[in-house]
């Protein structure tokens, strides 16, 4: 039997900033459904740190990419809320990058999973920033993606109350201050890979 194929498209926290590479969520994710008995191909990673919705859409350019994915994921948008960008912009460019994933999954936007943006306003990182409004503006930008996701036939994985935790569980977040650690990202992959394996059989 052919392995099916994953291709995870985003930023730091599809690249795994600050975490082993076997730590990253993609990687958590194929060992788990490994695991179920479920052949997959490691995970093609299209992502790097900093990156906004225009970012990775350039990034996507440049990769190359060709064939279709068993299994695609897209989590953006959190570089945009940092950087204080519109959410109108958010909306026209996720909707673009989502348009492309589902592309990438051979046209079947019932194999693309979006996954919410983390709340890095709880983190140690943000202890002089206004983590109310940092979470509202989360928020906004969630309920953004997930509308738009649902008007594409794509799936929503919302992993913000995981990352929230870590407001009282400072072993949730990386040696960095600021990104998750693998331990909540096992918590992501659990989910994705429940998800993932229900959409693959």
């Amino acid at each position: 039997m052919v392995p099916y194929s994953f291709l995870a498209l985003g930023d730091s926290y599809t690249i795994g900033e600050s975490v082993a590479e076997t730590e990253r969520f993609p990687a958590q994710t194929v060992r788990l459904l490994r695991q179920k008995g479920i052949a997959v191909n490691d995970a093609k990673i299209v992502a790097t740190t900093g990156w906004t919705t225009d970012e990775l859409e350039k990034g996507i350019r440049e990769a190359r990419i060709t064939g279709t994915f068993d299994l695609v994921t897209l989590l953006i948008g959190v570089n945009n809320q940092y950087r204080g960008r519109s959410l109108e912009e958010y909306r026209e460019q996720f909707t673009q990058l989502l348009q492309q994933a589902i592309d990438f999954a051979g046209h079947q936007p019932s194999h693309v999973i979006v996954l919410s943006i983390p709340d890095w306003g709880v983190t140690p990182f943000a202890a002089d920033r206004d983590r109310a409004a940092i979470a509202r503006e989360i928020d906004a930008f969630n309920t953004a993606a997930k509308d738009i996701a649902a008007a594409h036939g794509a799936h929503w994985l919302d992993i913000t109350p995981y990352t929230r935790e870590a407001a009282r569980d400072t072993s949730l977040v990386a040696a960095d201050g600021l990104h998750p650690s693998g331990k909540d990202y096992a918590r992501w992959a659990a989910d994705l890979a429940g998800l993932a394996a229900h959409i693959l059989r």
